[in-house]
């Protein structure tokens, strides 16, 4: 059980990096509710894809899912820090205005690398239902902590909020590149 929580606040840790950096700029109650559902639909789903396409799949993705993870986080981090470069003045998120799926996208680049503990979690037996309620839960929990921490900051930063959110999306595709998180 313990190794079970740590691997889901593992897990989440990238959630809630991102989640700082897309509350950064302020999102409302809604936006918080679907970012933060979606986060933990992804992250508890994607063991489950892992563990139901095999060991050969999750292998031969191990090492190429940090990599597009990274690069996705970074390639979303660069689009809304040149946005707001270009548009010093507009405070919005990369997610307030945006719908649904580019949530889903923020969402699936922060969890491909789950593939890979799917695998995992069929090797040691782990009860699939306990794993995704906890893996579930905890990256829900991280994710609205995040956009809780990413308002508070947003709303002392001001209009530089959200270069600083696209700052952290790229930092913590960075980190993800490199293995920190």
């Amino acid at each position: 059980m313990l190794a079970l929580l740590l691997v889901a606040g593992s897990l989440g840790l990238n959630n809630l990096a991102a989640s700082i950096a897309i509350g950064l700029s302020g999102v409302d109650r809604a936006t918080r509710t679907r970012t933060a559902l979606a986060f933990g639909l992804f992250e508890a789903g994607m063991p489950v894809v892992g563990l139901l396409i095999g060991r050969q799949l999750s292998h031969a993705l191990g090492g190429a899912a940090n990599t597009v993870g990274g690069l996705l986080l970074i390639a979303v981090g660069a689009q809304v820090a040149i946005s707001a470069v270009r548009s010093p003045h507009d405070s919005r998120s990369p997610v307030s205005g945006a719908g649904m799926g580019s949530i889903l996208v923020l969402a699936a680049a922060l969890s491909i690398d789950n593939l890979v503990v799917g695998f995992a979690l069929g090797a040691y037996r782990t009860p699939l239902v306990l794993s995704v309620a906890i893996i579930a839960t905890v990256s829900v929990g991280l994710s609205l902590l995040g956009l809780e921490l990413g308002a508070r900051l947003g709303a002392r930063t001001g209009h530089r909020s959200e270069l600083l959110s696209g700052t952290v999306l790229i930092a913590t595709g960075l980190a993800i590149l490199t293995g920190l998180l």
